[in-house]
Parts: C-alpha cells; structure tokens; sequence
C-alpha cells in the first residue's frame, strides 16, 4: 500500500527559506501562518560550531497525536498516510494544536493579508473555511490527489508533488512513496544514516531527517 513520505538532506538545507515562501504561495496562508518552517540551529561546542538548517512542519504521523483528542473527529488519516483536516467538521477548539508535539498546527480567526490588501495570489486561493478551525501542512494533496488522477507520480512529476519540494533550489526536499523500495525516499534511506523528530513519543512521523552516509559494514 502507498504511504507518502517526505525526506529533508540536512547536508544540502542551506535556509534560504524558498520552502517557506513557495508553501504560503501555493497555500494563500495569512502572514502569521507558516505551514513550511525552517528552523535555524546552532550545534557543537567552540570552535567547532555548526549552523545547521531543519525544515518543519506537518509530520503526518502513524499515529497522529492531534487525531486522538478532536472531539469532532475532524482530522483524519488517509489510506496512504496523508493527515487530513475536514474544516466542516472542525469546531476550532484547538486541542490538536496543543497536542502535536511539533508545533504544526494553526488556527486563524479572522481574515490576514500580507500587504493589508490581498494580492491577486491571496484572493484566488483565499479559502473562507480555514477560518476560525485549525489547518496545518496538507503535503498538498490537492496536487497528488490531482496528479495520480492523469496518471503522474507524486515525488517525480512536479505537477503532482508538494509545492515546497519543487521549489528547493539545492533538491534538500524529496518526495515519494516510502512502501516502494524503488522510490527516491526509500533509496536516500536505504543509502544514508537518518532520524525522525520526537520518534520516542511513538508518533511515527513521515518526514524523515537524513545527515550522512551510512558506515560501511565490517
């Protein structure tokens, strides 16, 4: 069965933040909203320091955090692991918000414009239902869903791959479907030593942190 999965190389991430401005563009978000976040790090000890960049967000998790406590049963998870939010079931109570433990959700309760004034690209993707209810990083299933429609595969035809991974302009972001073991993001796992945000909470996000190459066996 499908499982979508997003993997982020931490040794290309350079923080230009194209991510970020490519999610809000698709996704028409307020100017406080940031689906696609970039975190900017520090790590080591003087003089050996390192700056190091870690995109976030949504981590679709196995086994959603936020989706236990909706009261409303609002958020849900798909088949192939995308999580969902149904904004006409979603009673903006914020629990999800103050349950997932990587920050990801967002509530907005009135209308927000960058420039006060929606540009054009607000206007056409303003969505009314987002507000006041709680929204979050979709891995843009509008696309995928879209795309598997015409027959095109999700994490090589941008057409039906997320916004922010097209738009990475050092290929930091990869896209695919981690139950194929020929997908781009099983062969960077399969290749490279990796890790995921929070796994000991058992959450089982799908946004994997790759950061070098595997050892090779003795």
């Amino acid at each position: 069965m499908t499982r979508w999965a997003m993997v982020a190389d931490l040794r290309r991430c350079v923080g230009c933040q194209t991510c970020t401005a490519s999610c809000k563009q698709a996704n028409a978000t307020p100017p406080d909203v940031q689906w696609r976040r970039v975190l900017d790090m520090e790590v080591g000890e003087y003089p050996a320091v390192k700056r190091v960049f870690v995109p976030v967000g949504c981590m679709h998790c196995d086994d959603p955090p936020c989706m236990h406590v909706c009261p409303s049963t609002a958020t849900k998870k798909r088949p192939d692991g995308i999580v969902t939010i149904d904004y006409d079931l979603c009673i903006g109570c914020s629990y999800c918000a103050v349950a997932c433990p990587y920050q990801a959700r967002y509530k907005t309760d009135r209308a927000s414009f960058a420039y006060g004034k929606p540009t054009a690209a607000e206007e056409q993707g303003f969505d009314p239902k987002r507000l006041a209810v709680a929204t979050k990083c979709t891995f843009c299933v509008d696309r995928i869903d879209a795309g598997l429609a015409k027959g095109l595969k999700p994490g090589v035809d941008p057409e039906a791959t997320p916004a922010c991974v097209n738009s990475c302009i050092t290929q930091t972001l990869s896209f695919g479907d981690i139950e194929d073991p020929h997908s781009n993001v099983s062969g960077l796992l399969a290749e490279n030593q990796y890790f995921r945000m929070h796994e000991e909470l058992g959450t089982g996000p799908r946004f994997y942190y790759v950061w070098d190459k595997k050892e090779a066996e003795a």
